[in-house]
């Protein structure tokens, strides 16, 4: 079989869509998860790290922490506790899929659940850290 032969064939042959990782909504999940993961890691590394300076050095420790005091850091909160609740909401609908019988057959449903479930939480959560923030900065 030449080349070109080969090369048609592979376009005429047609290629299995919607398994959970070509794209969908379980690779989306699958990512996410693991981007929030991390992210959570690094700050409870640094968290721990920061507190560690108690021991050091009281005087240091307030430093640092008066440093978290600007509206990036602020920001950065948001951003925190995004990844935490979307890491905790996700964890479930895996364990729903792992434990429940039908999981497989609802994790689209369960994943886009999970998405709205978080957004509403956002919804109520960020305003009020902005308010936070621009307190912060303006006094």
């Amino acid at each position: 079989m030449s080349v070109a032969s080969a090369s048609r064939a592979a376009k005429t042959t047609p290629r299995p869509g919607g398994t959970l990782y070509r794209g969908h909504e379980g690779m989306w999940s699958w990512v996410l998860h693991r981007i929030t993961g991390v992210a959570i890691f690094f700050f409870l590394l640094v968290h721990i790290l920061d507190t560690a300076l108690v021991r050091l050095s009281p005087e240091a420790y307030n430093a640092v922490i008066a440093s978290y005091k600007n509206p990036l850091m602020g920001i950065g909160e948001i951003g925190l506790v995004g990844a935490i609740v979307f890491h905790a909401l996700n964890g479930l609908r895996i364990i729903a899929i792992d434990y429940w019988s039908k999981g497989v057959k609802y994790q689209r449903a369960m994943f886009w659940t999970v998405i709205g479930v978080w957004a509403l939480l956002m919804i109520a959560f960020v305003p009020r850290q902005i308010m936070v923030i621009l307190s912060e900065v303006q006094g």
